[in-house]
């Protein structure tokens, strides 16, 4: 080899070379981005019938517990819960067809009981509530903006709406001020059941809506009142239950209601007594003697603490 080809080659050695070591230290190229995984469907809601005597019984589904009397001639609901699972509801309705429903009757204003009743409507002679619903309702709906999806009760009473629906007697009972200022409780007199809706949350912290008019106070005479005006061998419907206790009892369970709601109440007069704030009055996490009533997630016990608080240091006009 020449020096003219031994210096020709050496450049393209070290040419090569370089070349080599800009690539190797080169980025590597992006990485295409990472496919994202497509979002699960919705779980399916769970749906029950339960039969419980002479044609009644009751649907579980979202919301409040919607109660039914099916027969051969009768058909008649007590609540409908939302949109959705209403359709569910008058689908699975047991021995329907395509009859009416003679009879819808709503236990208050809340939309997660009477949700459904654009749903039912159509397929219903009259829905029923408490002359306080309508208006309630409508407040509640305005708030929300959700007034185009609101159908109302077409007859309301004061007091006691009682009807003989053909070998039933169904009957719906205001007691006065408590979760609402709306709540009846409803009864199936021959079959001898009880729909509380929700003036009655087996073992949970309630519901209280002051919005609405609602009294704690009045509440505890509610509960003892209807413990005395119903009977004890009836089975009772309740609007909401803990997954331990289920939405059905018995009389006797409606002093566990009762005695929280003086536990609480003695508990914030106690607390306001010895000069403590709201804030702290309300930072309570679970509350000592119901321990069956506490849900990590959603834990309503500091909307009880507040609504009591409030109740018990309002001025009077």
């Amino acid at each position: 080899m020449n020096r003219r080809d031994f210096l020709v080659n050496s450049s393209l050695l070290v040419s090569a070379g370089l070349v080599a070591r800009a690539q190797s230290a080169a980025p590597a190229p992006a990485s295409a981005p990472a496919a994202v995984a497509p979002k699960a469907p919705p779980a399916p809601t769970v749906t029950e019938f339960r039969p419980l005597r002479r044609g009644v019984g009751l649907f579980t589904a979202r919301g409040g517990t919607i109660g039914y009397l099916a027969n051969k001639d009768v058909l008649a609901a007590v609540d409908t819960q939302f949109a959705d699972t209403a359709a569910l509801f008058l689908a699975g309705l047991p021995g329907r067809g395509d009859r009416m429903l003679d009879v819808v009757v709503n236990t208050h204003h809340h939309g997660d009981h009477t949700g459904g009743n654009a749903v039912l409507k159509p397929s219903t002679k009259t829905i029923v509530a408490h002359a306080n619903v309508p208006k309630l309702q409508f407040a509640a709906a305005e708030k929300a903006n959700t007034l185009a999806k609101q159908v109302y009760a077409d007859t309301t009473f004061p007091e006691v709406w009682r009807r003989e629906l053909g070998d039933e007697i169904v009957t719906a009972q205001y007691h006065g001020v408590a979760h609402t200022s709306g709540d009846v409780i409803v009864t199936f007199e021959k079959a001898n059941v009880v729909h509380m809706g929700d003036l009655y949350f087996n073992r949970m912290y309630p519901v209280v809506d002051r919005s609405a008019g609602a009294s704690f106070r009045h509440w505890i005479t509610v509960l003892e009142e209807a413990a005395k005006t119903y009977p004890a061998d009836a089975i009772y419907i309740f609007g909401h239950g803990s997954t331990k206790f289920g939405v059905t009892g018995k009389r006797d369970d409606l002093f566990v209601l009762r005695d929280y709601i003086s536990a609480l109440l003695a508990h914030v007069e106690k607390q306001i007594a010895a000069g403590e704030p709201k804030e702290k009055i309300v930072a309570l996490d679970n509350f000592p003697g119901f321990p069956d009533f506490h849900l990590p997630l959603p834990n309503r016990l500091g909307g009880n603490l507040g609504a009591a608080y409030d109740e018990l240091t309002e001025k009077k006009a």
